[in-house]
């Protein structure tokens, strides 16, 4: 059976790091956005400074991390919405960045494929 191999080159990965229990809206606004699927996993951060923000509140160690793999075409509209869904605009809620991936595979249904080559 000759297996084929479908090769992603336009793809970049959304990394967003958030304190414990905000990944949801965060996930919600990628989603509303056209994200088609998300990894959620937890981590603890360290180096970071143990008081921030208005009052000197104290920044959680644990956090959520969400990747979200989306095509070029995608990042900027998904970015937008996850920054304003998670408040990264406010001191000690997180961090997000982009990155560009050279390459990327995974199953493509042929039908999507077919739809892609005609749209190119």
């Amino acid at each position: 059976m000759k297996r084929d191999i479908t090769i992603l080159t336009d793809a970049e990965l959304i990394t967003c790091i958030v304190q414990k229990g905000e990944a949801d809206k965060v996930l919600k606004a990628a989603y509303e956005s056209g994200a088609q699927g998300a990894t959620l996993y937890y981590a603890r951060g360290s180096g970071v400074k143990e008081r921030m923000g208005l009052f000197g509140v104290a920044v959680d160690a644990e956090k959520e991390i969400i990747n979200i793999v989306v095509s070029e075409e995608q990042s900027n509209r998904i970015f937008d919405a996850m920054y304003l869904a998670g408040e990264l605009d406010t001191p000690g809620k997180g961090f997000i960045f982009v990155t560009k991936l050279d390459k990327a595979g995974t199953f493509i249904p042929q039908e999507v494929i077919e739809k892609l080559g005609t749209t190119q």
